[in-house]
């Protein structure tokens, strides 16, 4: 059984916040690697940077971040998976399928079709549309 995060997971897991005690419980739960794509990676590098406009991270804070990142890429507790015009096909069927029911926004489409193309059990993530087309679709949340 896998999981795939998405950016609103991993900030909570990377960066302390209201959800990164749930976060960090998921993550010991969960089998691994995690799996991630790129359309995660390059959010959760700029939710670090946005953070930092905000001021609410200095850039030793971020830096951290950044390598505790890093270092599970490295050592398997998350695992990069590519992009695929799998991914992206099955996106465009949820959307047709149930964007006019919830709302979904583009980018919730695409997490939860990778999941489903990359066949994980169960979709972490604290986005609460996001979560309602996951159920939808078979995947488990926290």
């Amino acid at each position: 059984m896998s999981a795939y995060a998405d950016a609103s997971f991993l900030v909570s897991l990377y960066i302390p916040d209201v959800n990164s005690a749930a976060a960090a419980r998921a993550t010991r739960e969960a089998a691994l690697p995690i799996l991630i794509t790129p359309l995660t990676e390059v959010e959760i590098i700029n939710a670090i940077q946005l953070r930092i406009f905000r001021r609410e991270l200095s850039g030793h804070e971020a830096r951290s971040s950044t390598l505790l990142f890093q270092e599970d890429l490295a050592s398997g507790v998350l695992a990069l998976k590519p992009l695929t015009i799998t991914m992206f096909e099955r996106a465009k069927q949820m959307a047709r399928k149930r964007s006019s029911v919830l709302g979904t926004r583009s980018l919730d489409l695409l997490h939860v079709a990778c999941a489903v193309v990359l066949q994980a059990n169960r979709l972490l993530t604290f986005d609460y549309n996001q979560e309602k087309l996951a159920k939808i679709e078979g995947l488990k949340t926290p």
